[in-house]
């Protein structure tokens, strides 16, 4: 099956087309995109498998919704492989939606789960959030949602090039002489050729989203910086159904400041710091590459303490100069009352 990209389609990898949607845009998995699943490397029977495998596979192929049992395989790896994924589609089917079943994973627990997995539902729930985005900036932010960024900080830019990207082109020698991205922590810096999106390239994402090979500068007063606010307000509307507010802002100045949310590791481990007042080095501070001030235009689900007082967000990269985001901390994180 051959698909072509509708204009002002983006991020077809991420697998949308093959969900249907519900009245509010939701998606919904259907046989195909179980079927997408059990292509990947670690479903597809090797050269090894036994027969009962590939009558598994092949079984699953035919009806991705059947009941199955992997009792019968010969390898034990195997038959923990197959176990895990059927556990992790069983407990997506059980919800409404994949939004739905993406939330209740994080706040259930994901031990036990592939992270490959947690990374497709994440890469489709991110690209159903920013359906109906015309700009492109906002599409080259909500790229951190689901994929790690390497940071390059130069002549007043904080460029974010795509860690998968960067690495590939490095180790194949194709460097260039725009953006000082590192390969690896310690190394000597390397330079790699990425465009850096501008109003000009804007218009050629379209085109080359799937490639994730534009940079973003995140920069204070840049594009990108507003553009990242964008896509986690649309994340959250889509995600949590919460209108919010989210400015970018250069420091955190607030003598009352009483929730935060750190968008990755790093960034939660250097905030609690600070809110529990300790001395918080300056190379960690260093590493804080963006902050949000976010607001809630219904404070009707928010936990009353915190009504009428902003929440600050905060994103970092670690030693490596590597952001990964983990958006999973907005639905955990956020001063809301319990789900019921």
């Amino acid at each position: 099956m051959s698909l072509t990209l509708a204009p002002g389609d983006f991020w077809i990898a991420s697998g949308h087309h093959l969900c249907d949607r519900d009245a509010d845009g939701r998606l919904l998995p259907t046989p195909d995109l179980w079927r997408a699943f059990l292509a990947r490397p670690e479903l597809v029977p090797p050269e090894e498998a036994c027969d009962a495998e590939r009558a598994l596979h092949a079984a699953l192929l035919a009806d991705p919704l059947a009941q199955a049992s992997p009792a019968a395989l010969a390898d034990p790896d195997a038959r923990e492989n197959w176990e895990v994924f059927l556990a992790f589609r069983d407990r997506v089917l059980r919800h409404a939606s994949i939004e739905a079943a993406w939330c209740a994973l994080f706040r259930e627990g994901v031990a036990g789960v592939p992270p490959i997995f947690l990374q497709m539902l994440t890469h489709l729930v991110a690209r159903a959030a920013l359906e109906g985005v015309t700009d492109p900036h906002i599409l080259r932010a909500g790229e951190v949602l689901f994929r790690p960024q390497r940071v390059a900080i130069t002549q007043g830019a904080t460029l974010l090039a795509d860690q998968e990207i960067v690495d590939a082109r490095a180790a194949d020698g194709d460097l260039g002489a725009l953006g000082r991205l590192l390969t690896e922590a310690g190394a000597a810096p390397r330079e790699v050729e990425l465009d850096v999106m501008s109003d000009a390239s804007a218009p050629q994402y379209w085109a080359r989203s799937d490639a994730h090979d534009f940079a973003l500068d995140i920069a204070e007063g840049r594009d990108g910086q507003a553009a990242l606010a964008r896509a986690l307000e649309r994340f959250l509307g889509h995600v949590l159904g919460l209108a919010v507010s989210i400015t970018p802002a250069a420091v955190i100045e607030d003598a009352h400041w009483s929730w935060h949310v750190g968008l990755d590791a790093e960034a939660t481990r250097i905030a609690n710091g600070l809110w529990e007042g300790k001395k918080v080095p300056q190379a960690d501070l260093a590493r804080i590459m963006w902050l949000g001030v976010l607001r809630f235009d219904d404070e009707s689900r928010v936990l009353k303490k915190q009504h009428g007082k902003p929440c600050y967000l905060a994103l970092a990269m670690d030693k490596a100069q590597v952001i990964r985001m983990k958006p999973q901390n907005l639905v955990t994180g956020l001063p809301l009352e319990a789900v019921q």
